[in-house]
């Protein structure tokens, strides 16, 4: 009987200190988080005290109950799932449609629209809101859900538009050729091969349009005057900040209902989020 070979793997000295150094990362990230679950979960006097421990003793769901019986919070849920989904399918689509036409067509001013998109992320969305406040009232849609929409949609678009690019690029010209060759017309070439080609790059600019919409706070105050049946999920958290004291346990709570719908959109698309941003299609 031949002797067993066991073989030890030696981690490299540089490894280990990357890993402990990711491990210290994801630690320092997923705190808050923890904190936030935590206060949540602990009963109004150990909130207030000013001895901060990282558990508690008796959980209690007292904090969630305030958050449910809170007037319009199932409206304002619903609100903010319409226009998350309103901007993360119009930016997706009209982003695809937009990279596919600025990679596979020369027409004049191309490189100039492409400078335009990478200097439209440079600017910042604190500089354009009053700007877009008097845009709106003069389209008359302030105090509707389409004041919300429309400028996610407008600010969405530009990433989406440099991201989708890279991976319509990747796609073979050939591909295209041989699909012309076997009668598919630019339409169905469009729809049915390239789409799905790029589908994983769609899925990454998606999430980042998600979450950029679903915890704004900024256009849904400044958008939102009067009207609190169009407020989305972020303001419910300002029936918790009252002049005398603040309810911390039910901020918490609240952040923790607003953060589980992000956490289950990204946990259905992460497969496809980690090869939209690997890349692609390869030649």
């Amino acid at each position: 009987m031949s002797p067993l070979r066991i073989s030890v793997r030696i981690r490299k000295p540089g490894r280990l200190l990357a890993e402990a150094a990711a491990l210290l990362v994801a630690a320092v990230v997923a705190f808050p988080l923890y904190w936030m679950v935590l206060s949540a979960f602990k009963p109004a006097g150990e909130i207030q005290s000013t001895e901060a421990r990282p558990w508690t003793g008796s959980p209690s769901l007292d904090s969630f109950r305030r958050v449910f019986e809170q007037q319009d919070f199932g409206r304002y849920f619903l609100n903010s799932a319409l226009v998350a989904g309103a901007v993360v399918v119009a930016s997706a689509l009209i982003a695809f449609l937009a990279a596919t036409a600025v990679t596979r067509f020369r027409f004049r001013f191309r490189t100039t629209l492409l400078i335009m998109f990478l200097v439209a992320q440079m600017v910042p969305i604190e500089a354009l809101t009053i700007p877009l406040f008097f845009l709106m009232r003069d389209f008359g849609q302030l105090n509707t859900l389409g004041a919300l929409i429309l400028p996610h949609i407008a600010f969405s678009l530009p990433f989406a538009i440099w991201m989708l690019r890279g991976f319509v690029k990747a796609v073979p010209e050939a591909l295209e050729e041989a699909a012309a060759l076997d009668g598919a017309s630019r339409t169905r070439f469009l729809w049915q091969i390239l789409f799905p080609l790029v589908f994983p790059g769609l899925v990454a600019t998606s999430v980042f349009s998600f979450i950029s919409t679903w915890n704004d706070f900024l256009f849904a105050k400044s958008f939102i005057i009067s009207d609190t049946s169009q407020s989305t999920l972020p303001m419910a958290l300002l029936v918790f900040f009252k002049p005398d004291e603040n309810d911390w346990g039910g901020i918490m709570a609240a952040s923790t209902v607003m953060t589980i719908p992000v956490l289950v959109f990204f946990v259905l698309v992460q497969r496809r989020l980690v090869s939209g941003l690997g890349g692609a299609v390869k030649d």
